[in-house]
């Protein structure tokens, strides 16, 4: 069953957890965006659809490549959808955040210049990443906590 409600109900439009979702989307939408404008993200002709070859960094921080940057456009689209209902936006939350954690460990198990670095990641994508994974779970929990029985 899909948990939908109206605008003002409880988990309607002002559910705190489905606006952290949608903004946690947005954002990820923008930064998808960002990865293709040259300027923003440094080294832009060196920019390989995957591999660890690609010397483009968003922010002239962040490694990237096309599919880095589509990855975190479809992210931003799924965390926009799935804020439409309470539900959808806590898994979206956790479980991105668990899909966060798995991508920090990747990239401290997988060496920087390896072929096996197809996404790629750096050490400032692995920070990143472990702070997302704790922030998006610690969110989708702290604002899904029901209050505890008074008796």
């Amino acid at each position: 069953m899909v948990n939908r409600t109206r605008p003002g109900a409880p988990g309607g439009a002002a559910s705190p957890v489905r606006r952290a979702a949608q903004a946690v989307g947005i954002v990820f939408l923008v930064i998808g965006v960002l990865g293709f404008i040259p300027g923003i993200t440094s080294n832009y002709g060196t920019m390989q659809f995957a591999g660890h070859t690609s010397d483009a960094k968003l922010l002239g921080l962040f490694q990237v490549s096309v599919l880095h940057n589509i990855v975190h456009l479809l992210f931003g689209v799924a965390g926009v959808l799935m804020a439409r209902t309470v539900s959808g936006a806590r898994t979206f939350l956790v479980g991105g955040g668990a899909i966060y954690l798995v991508l920090w460990l990747y990239g401290l198990i997988v060496g920087h210049n390896s072929g096996a670095n197809f996404i790629p990641v750096n050490g400032a994508d692995n920070w990143l990443h472990l702070l997302l994974g704790i922030g998006m779970i610690a969110l989708g929990l702290a604002l899904t906590r029901r209050p505890a029985d008074r008796r």
